[in-house]
């Protein structure tokens, strides 16, 4: 059995890792380079926490990923998770902090309730004033994509993987289980594996009717200097509260400081509007206030681009079509599933049932 897999994102390349695991031939193939700064998974670092509010399937996944990643982990022989904890912020009833902390007590999961002043006193980048109160979890932190992918890459081509970087794919036959390259070379494989994230649709148009494709943008800023210790201590900022649907990632082992919302959030090809607009990191970097103090004093130092696949409900996607099996773990927060998504892929090529990875990864009990 040969496998291979479109798309080497966290998905592709952790279903690649799993599946060389297993002593099964992989061919991964990549459009750009390993990591793709374009990729969802190209980015600097992404969040992993217990909290997930509403999606309590996922919630109780959360404990399959650690296990996953740690697996990880040791085949690397380095561990690209900084446990910083996280926080959430409450400004008004129903917001979103309020939401995911209810989501840790009826889980039965541990976390701290600070009042505005204890919040403020701990973390003095937030204006007490704008906020109900905080709650600062322990378990939770950021995973190092760039780190994490490049290890990767070269674990798979140390263990006998052929993986393919600049290596774009323009059509695939789910009956053959073959995919047609750029330069218009055939690969072959008794299954095809597409994780190819908010590229997806350029492949199966048809899954229109359950992809979308958004474009959005994040912005890495620079704190004030007197806020930039507090800043290197922080967790993440799960939800800042309030209307601002967003998220904040601290600046941790040479990442930057990273604010994230959806205000930009639009419907696009993932090649389309992948140039920052004037102002757009200004504008995205001001919607965080409040809670945050003085806000217009940090300094924009890049704005990153980003593309998404998303369903209507935020739940993955995985289907079956003949020698293919197609996967969106994505919605926005699939990143912290990586490892394990990999694993249930690898499990259900082995086991030749691809049903029980569905059902894991819709995560609806």
């Amino acid at each position: 059995m040969a496998i291979l897999i479109v798309g080497a994102g966290i998905s592709g390349l952790s279903t690649a890792w799993a599946l060389t695991k297993r002593g099964v031939p992989v061919t991964l193939l990549e459009q750009g380079p390993i990591p793709n700064p374009l990729s969802a998974s190209g980015d600097q670092h992404r969040i992993i926490r217990r909290a997930y509010g509403g999606k309590g399937g996922y919630q109780r996944r959360i404990g399959d990923a650690y296990a996953a990643w740690d697996e990880m982990w040791a085949d690397l022989e380095a561990s690209h998770l900084v446990e910083t904890g996280f926080m959430l912020l409450s400004q008004q009833q129903g917001d979103g902090g309020e939401i995911y902390r209810q989501g840790l007590i009826d889980g039965g999961y541990p976390f701290e309730d600070l009042t505005p002043a204890e919040t403020a006193k701990r973390f003095p980048f937030i204006d007490p004033s704008t906020i109900r109160y905080g709650a600062v979890s322990d378990e939770g932190g950021v995973l190092l994509c760039q780190k994490i992918a490049s290890d990767l890459r070269d674990w798979l081509r140390r263990n006998g993987a052929d993986v393919r970087e600049n290596a774009k794919v323009t059509a695939v036959d789910t009956s053959a289980g073959s995919a047609t390259l750029v330069d218009g070379s055939v690969l072959n494989g008794d299954h095809l594996i597409i994780t190819s994230g908010a590229w997806t649709l350029g492949l199966f148009p048809k899954l229109g009717t359950s992809l979308t494709t958004y474009r959005t943008a994040v912005v890495y800023l620079t704190p004030p200097e007197n806020l930039r210790e507090a800043w290197e201590r922080s967790p993440a900022i799960l939800d800042p509260g309030g209307p601002i649907d967003g998220y904040v990632l601290p600046p941790v082992a040479g990442t930057g400081l990273k604010f994230g919302a959806g205000i930009h959030k639009h419907k696009a090809a993932p090649d389309q509007d992948r140039v920052a607009e004037a102002g757009e990191g200004e504008t995205l970097r001001n919607h965080f206030a409040p809670p945050f103090a003085r806000i217009t004093e940090y300094h924009v130092d890049d704005v990153v681009t980003c593309a998404y696949t998303f369903t209507s409900d935020e739940h993955f996607f995985a289907t079956t079509e003949d020698r293919a099996t197609i996967v969106s773990a994505c919605s926005g927060h699939g990143y912290k599933f990586g490892a394990v998504v990999g694993q249930k892929l690898a499990e259900g090529i082995v086991s030749k049932d691809m049903k029980t990875a569905q059902v894991w990864l819709e995560a609806r009990d």
